[in-house]
């Protein structure tokens, strides 16, 4: 099915749902089409679906309805839903599908792109970006817009400041298992400890950034492109937790030193926590995402739909505070969180979710008869 196809598909479409995989944001999608008044179907993995069919299903509660999910498609494998028979069945429902991280890693980039021929809330297309090995990368697209990103170093016999080595994690290659450097000798040694210990492996290792490590106060910058308004928006930002790193920067720095020499440290995200930004530092934020928006729309046509999130730091300068990127996301993040800042309160009067202003993009692209212009 070609592109065209799937935007006739959804402009053919009466009534809609929204759909989305069982995992990251899924709470969060469906709890701002439910506020919408837009009915939720969550494909969920047996083992995992307690969740979304128990806890969070739409049933009534003390005289009231309550819960956020209507309905749930249970599969043995989260990659079955790119299958002729389950695509079929999300057709027939008029499934607008909204993809997060865990649509992407469990489904995979081809599946995604030649066989789920079900419309996608966003460019489907950009997903594969977000992976250091694409071809036209996030990194590709942030230098071309300009934004300023860690210096990278493309071998270790380059290393001449302190440097993060992004390896995949042996166990689950979605994930990295970081390591700092600080020289070249640093690096062959900190790489041998953890090939040894099984954390990552030669293939990994062979194909992790090597990236300056930048020393600031971090934040997500969570942005909403929309092609019907053809305007971005701030929703809201948020940083990080990370274990065992939480943990670890609790401790006095002995006591760090200490622990350090017999527990590995680790920073798989876990979480985040909404923070707010100060206000003279909007103009720039808007600046890196209005760039992006029109480098992506260049490079990746349509460009971006919705939801996405530039990941980085905002460092000292003598000029005054800069913003440096390191990672991007090309779709909804997993920041529930974001609700609690202000910033869509400024514009609309309520705070409002990612997962709720994607079902209004939806819903007002609905409306409007141009449901096939919101979709991939």
């Amino acid at each position: 099915m070609e592109m065209s196809d799937i935007r006739k598909l959804a402009s053919s479409y009466r009534t809609f749902s929204i759909a989305t995989l069982g995992s990251h944001s899924a709470l969060d999608i469906c709890e701002g089409a439910n506020r919408e008044g837009i009915r939720t179907l969550v494909v969920c993995q047996k083992g995992r679906e307690r969740t979304y069919q128990k806890y969070y299903s739409v049933r009534k509660r003390f005289g009231r309805s309550m819960g956020c999910i209507d309905e749930i498609l249970l599969l043995n494998k989260f990659s079955e839903v790119a299958t002729p028979n389950v695509v079929k069945q999300l057709q027939k429902k008029n499934i607008i599908f909204i993809p997060h991280r865990s649509f992407s890693v469990y489904v995979g980039y081809d599946a995604i792109e030649k066989k789920f021929e079900v419309p996608i809330f966003g460019n489907r297309f950009l997903l594969r970006a977000e992976e250091r090995t694409a071809e036209r990368n996030q990194l590709y697209l942030l230098r071309k817009a300009g934004i300023r990103v860690p210096k990278s170093f493309s071998k270790p016999s380059q290393i001449d400041r302190l440097v993060l080595v992004k390896a995949s994690e042996a166990r689950r290659s979605y994930e990295r298992a970081f390591f700092f450097a600080n020289s070249e000798e640093e690096y062959r040694q900190r790489s041998r400890e953890m090939l040894k210990k099984g954390i990552i492996t030669e293939e990994g290792l062979k194909n992790a950034p090597i990236e300056e490590f930048v020393l600031g106060a971090q934040y997500n910058f969570n942005f909403f492109y929309s092609p019907l308004n053809e305007e971005l928006e701030l929703i809201g930002t948020d940083t990080r937790r990370q274990t065992n790193l939480d943990g670890l920067l609790k401790l006095p720095a002995t006591e760090q030193l200490e622990v350090l020499k017999h527990i590995r440290m680790n920073n798989i995200e876990i979480g985040h926590i909404a923070c707010t930004l100060r206000e003279s530092m909007l103009e720039k934020v808007f600046d890196i995402g209005e760039k992006f928006v029109e480098t992506c729309r260049r490079e990746y046509p349509p460009g971006l739909i919705g939801p996405f999130a530039l990941q980085g730091a905002i460092i000292p300068e003598e000029k005054g505070e800069e913003i440096v990127i390191f990672d991007v996301s090309f779709r909804l993040p997993g920041s529930p969180g974001v609700r609690f800042t202000p910033y869509t309160g400024y514009l609309y009067g309520e705070s409002l979710s990612m997962g709720r202003r994607t079902a209004i993009e939806i819903k007002n692209a609905f409306k409007s008869k141009k449901l096939g212009e919101v979709v991939t």
